[in-house]
């Protein structure tokens, strides 16, 4: 049965991150929703992002499949836990994945983030204590072409603001949720991954041989993934 796909973008992106995904889903009948979230906005937070998926969504009928990139994971949890959207499923793609009272600005600290990311930096032979090059930490895997798009394309500034919003829950809401976890994520790697969703959720990540931004580097593998959740509906 098709389904309608809501799609936000990661920090400091837009709805073109998933511009390689759409078409795909589109082409098998499904119907998307690329959302673009006011991360420029220093008055909105988390709250507010939220509130755009809502009035994005506030007409779709049939099943949705709400799916989130990177920091876009508090944003999704706050809309399920909210319950004003029917969410169907919550697919998390390399996540920020939330727990109850906490902000984005404190995740790094709290999950040991920055620890990971040090470890497998000297595991693959990268300096640690290099400044962080976008190029090698995000578009490593991601074609030439795409990369030259992804530079020349004009994104918002992202603002301090959602770093700070509290996520006010006392659970993770009860809805059906998958994640999934690059194997060659530089920023987020895998064992991390599979950590903090074990621990935070009870579940094991679904693992794509991808860096961090999955739908610039393997599209046709993560629609066809999308479209297999949403197929066990």
């Amino acid at each position: 049965m098709p389904a309608t796909f809501v799609l936000l973008p990661g920090a400091g992106s837009d709805s073109w991150y998933w511009h390689r995904v759409a078409p795909i889903l589109e082409g098998s009948g499904h119907s998307v929703i690329a959302v673009d979230l006011p991360y420029g906005d220093d008055d909105a937070g988390q709250y507010e992002f939220a509130d755009v998926v809502v009035d994005a969504v506030e007409d779709v009928e049939g099943a949705i499949v709400l799916v989130a990139q990177s920091m876009s994971a508090f944003t999704a949890a706050i809309v399920c836990q909210r319950g004003e959207v029917d969410v169907d499923l919550l697919v998390l793609v390399a996540p920020m994945l939330p727990a109850p009272g906490e902000a984005p600005g404190r995740w790094w600290e709290t999950t040991g983030q920055p620890e990971a990311k040090r470890a497998f930096d000297v595991l693959e032979g990268r300096d640690p204590d290099a400044p962080d090059d976008l190029r090698a930490l995000f578009f490593h895997d991601v074609p030439d072409d795409v990369t030259e798009e992804a530079f020349s394309h004009e994104e918002p500034v992202m603002s301090d603001t959602p770093f700070g919003t509290v996520w006010q829950a006392e659970a993770w809401p009860f809805v059906k949720t998958r994640v999934v976890a690059g194997s060659r994520d530089r920023l987020f790697p895998l064992d991390f991954m599979q950590r903090i969703v074990r621990e935070r959720l009870g579940i094991a990540p679904e693992v794509i041989d991808s860096g961090h931004l999955a739908a610039l580097a393997r599209p046709g593998e993560l629609a066809a993934m999308l479209e297999r959740y949403a197929s066990e509906l």
